[in-house]
């Protein structure tokens, strides 16, 4: 059996500074899940998207970066300078001084560019916060999945552990009847040994799972949570082309990678811009002139754009060197999605076939197989292993068909992310992963 833990560890620290981000968590919510009797996929998105404080962070920065827009634009503060002639006090004329109030004008177009950058660096954190959804979601759904498949896989166990009790009675009494061997008595109790250690394992992974859940939910790692609703059918993904279509055009590190290049193109304007004059205009008072008439002034200044340094040029240089990076990211960027869309979706059909062959075939083969085998024991034509061998072939056929139904969620919330918007089910109706297995005479067993 696969051990998924080390991966969805990976997983988690993938996601990890979204939830990193200092935020003092809150109070527990007493009526947090408390009515959920069983948890969905859906729920546990929905929750983590409300309670994660790192989503709530990044939420935080694309609000700040909107503020940031206005003021890149606006006109730099008007400047009032005041000065005194200290000797001048006690004179004749009197204490003598000047005033001046100044605005500083950029060259025309210099100001809209800089709110063109300002509000590029927005939109690329918007899409930041877009695209830390997609992962918190891709996240949850892949902890479901394990969520849904050890509760799966322990009601099997647990009933595979009833039915061992069963084929030791059978074993027991072939005994007694002189049909059966004391060898026969002992392989049953090995088995039921076997798949007790099996069931502490999956508990064990039951609370690494619920504290990574809750870590997502930014709650203490052992808070209870609901057991998990049934997963749903299995269906077709939808098609390549659709899908491609769909990532190119609204997937948020595409856009993210658009926005730095609306804002290196900004960027690259204001370098040409720089090349032009700035002004600044004034007007003042000056007491130390002796003739009134020269005391009120109006005055012009530009700055003197002299590339001396190359200063202008190299940053011009940069600004193109810029854009054409974040030019070629973009195309890197939308090569890798569409090899992603292609593995991900080989991967959703692969886990979807693999799911209806076992839900079809082998886990009906293999009930028939554990029937026949005990059929024939009891008749003294079969020996006891042949008895433990179905047996064991049933547990893992039973077991395979949950991680296959488990595989194909999580296969699903890659698509997902790849595609950059959740994927719509055509059947979203939910259904048992498999018929509760049954005793040698075909009937449900009790499941602890």
């Amino acid at each position: 059996m696969r051990n998924r833990i080390g991966g969805l560890m990976a997983l988690v620290v993938f996601v990890a500074p979204l939830a990193g981000i200092s935020a003092p968590p809150p109070r527990e919510n007493s009526q947090f899940l408390q009515d959920v009797k069983a948890l969905t996929a859906e729920q546990l998105v929905s929750a983590v998207l409300t309670r994660n404080p790192g989503l709530q962070g990044l939420a935080a920065a694309a609000e700040a970066a909107n503020y940031r827009i206005a003021p890149a634009g606006a006109l730099d503060d008007p400047m009032l300078t005041y000065a005194g002639a200290p000797k001048t006090a006690g004179g004749p004329r009197g204490f003598q001084e000047r005033v001046e109030l100044s605005q500083s004008l950029p060259w025309p177009g210099k100001r809209g560019l800089r709110e063109d950058a300002a509000r590029a660096r927005a939109e690329g954190e918007e899409q930041s916060l877009a695209d830390g959804r997609l992962a918190l979601m891709a996240a949850s759904k892949r902890l479901f999945a394990e969520w849904a498949y050890i509760h799966r896989t322990l009601k099997i166990k647990h009933a595979h552990r009833d039915l061992l009790t069963e084929l030791r009675r059978i074993a027991e009494t072939q005994y007694a009847t002189g049909r059966g061997r004391q060898q026969d008595v002992l392989q049953a109790e090995m088995e039921a040994a076997r798949i007790d250690t099996g069931i502490v394992t999956h508990q064990r992974r039951r609370r690494e799972v619920q504290a990574m859940i809750n870590g997502l939910l930014n709650r203490p790692p052992q808070s209870p949570l609901p057991p998990p609703a049934p997963l749903p059918v299995p269906t077709d993904p939808p098609a390549l082309q659709a899908l491609h279509e769909a990532a190119l055009e609204e997937h948020p590190q595409l856009r993210r990678i658009q926005a730095r290049i609306a804002e290196a193109n900004a960027r690259q304007g204001l370098a040409e811009k720089e090349y032009f004059p700035d002004f600044k205009l004034s007007a003042g008072y000056n007491a130390l002139w002796d003739s009134p008439d020269k005391r009120w002034m109006v005055g012009l200044s530009i700055n003197l754009p002299i590339d001396l340094s190359g200063k202008r040029g190299a940053t011009r240089d940069a600004a193109e060197a810029d854009v054409m990076r974040y030019r070629w990211q973009l195309t890197d960027q939308e090569a890798q999605l569409l090899a992603q869309l292609e593995q991900g979706r080989a991967r959703v059909q692969e886990s979807q076939e693999v799911f209806t062959i076992h839900r079809q075939r082998l886990v009906p083969l293999a009930e028939e197989s554990l029937s026949a085998a005990v059929a024939d024991y009891r008749a003294g034509q079969g020996d006891f292993f042949t008895v433990i061998d179905a047996e064991r072939q049933k547990l893992r056929t039973q077991d395979n068909l949950a991680r296959a139904h488990a595989d194909y969620l999580r296969a699903l919330a890659a698509l997902e992310r790849s595609t950059g918007r959740p994927l719509d089910s055509d059947s979203p109706r939910p259904i048992r992963i498999n018929q509760a297995p049954t005793d040698t005479a075909g009937q449900p067993l009790e499941q602890e």
